[in-house]
């Protein structure tokens, strides 16, 4: 696997460096090689809007998937972009709504840390890093780390280079314990599939799915507020991020509460732009035990 990542890595930083306007046309030849040569996840990504949106015709299904895999191929051109852009051109092309600004001040200016809760819309790796450099609050955010050592450190280098630090899964409640004398705000991507027998259960996209249970538990116990952010797209390589508060004192909320809060959110925003959203993810391979 060395031997793959040294011979990619060049390739990788002249992706990084070209201007937008080549960026894109690199990734409309992708997407002719992923979506009609290669066929990537195609059935995958039918299957997960087909179940989606019972209501829509075939014809929309599959313009839908064409344009999610247009997206698709423009969000890791864009992700490799982090490797060289300035932050200038960062916040040029991914910011804040206002009013999310004004909300982060707010609660920055109350010396409150916060847990975020996010999905896989929009580009959430630039989301990261323009709010590394536009916030007060130091910024961690909860990773699988990649099998490969290699792409690993690399994945590393472009998610920490504006500042954001890193919680591996396993640690993070000890983390946040030790971090709780600073002011932060640690984000949890909440769409990601959790063992079904430990999960909470839910009704998302028209489908039985299973949440993680960490985010509302660590919420609960260490009582931050909480605050859903989403990435909206605004136009091709433009993103503007918003953000509400859902709950402001976790430890008085019922189980389950939370975890129904910031995934009806999410549903709204994926119904509202669904070509954004990471549907080559498997994320109804489990089945609901009858347990649940």
């Amino acid at each position: 696997m060395a031997l793959v990542y040294y011979i990619a890595l060049p390739f990788i930083y002249l992706i990084s460096v070209l201007p937008f306007r080549v960026l894109y046309l690199v990734s409309d030849f992708f997407y002719v090689v992923l979506y009609h040569i290669l066929g990537y996840r195609k059935e995958v990504v039918y299957n997960n809007l087909r179940n989606s949106f019972p209501d829509k015709t075939e014809q929309e299904i599959k313009d839908i998937r064409k344009r999610y895999y247009k997206y698709l191929c423009d969000l890791f051109l864009e992700t490799f972009k982090t490797l060289t852009i300035n932050k200038q051109n960062m916040q040029k092309h991914c910011y804040f709504n206002a009013e999310a600004k004004a909300l982060f001040d707010k609660l920055a200016a109350e010396n409150k840390s916060i847990i975020l809760v996010m999905g896989h819309l929009g580009n959430w790796e630039w989301a990261g890093n323009t709010f590394s450099l536009q916030l007060k609050q130091q910024l961690y955010v909860i990773y699988h780390p990649i099998r490969n050592k290699y792409f690993d450190w690399l994945m590393y280098k472009m998610r920490t280079r504006f500042g954001t630090k890193l919680i591996a899964m396993k640690d993070t409640f000890r983390e946040m314990l030790e971090n709780k004398n600073e002011l932060n705000a640690t984000a949890f991507i909440a769409d990601q599939t959790p063992a079904p027998e430990t999960a909470y259960w839910t009704k998302f996209m028209n489908q039985d799915t299973p949440i993680f249970r960490g985010t509302e538990l660590i919420a609960r116990k260490i009582n931050y507020p909480v605050v859903y952010a989403t990435v909206k797209r605004v136009k091709r390589g433009e993103y503007e991020m918003y953000a509400k508060l859902l709950v402001e004192t976790p430890k008085a909320t019922t189980e389950g509460e939370i975890s129904e809060l910031h995934t009806r959110q999410l549903e709204r925003d994926i119904i509202a732009q669904p070509e954004v959203w990471l549907w080559s993810h498997r994320r109804w391979k489990h089945k609901k035990p009858t347990t649940a």
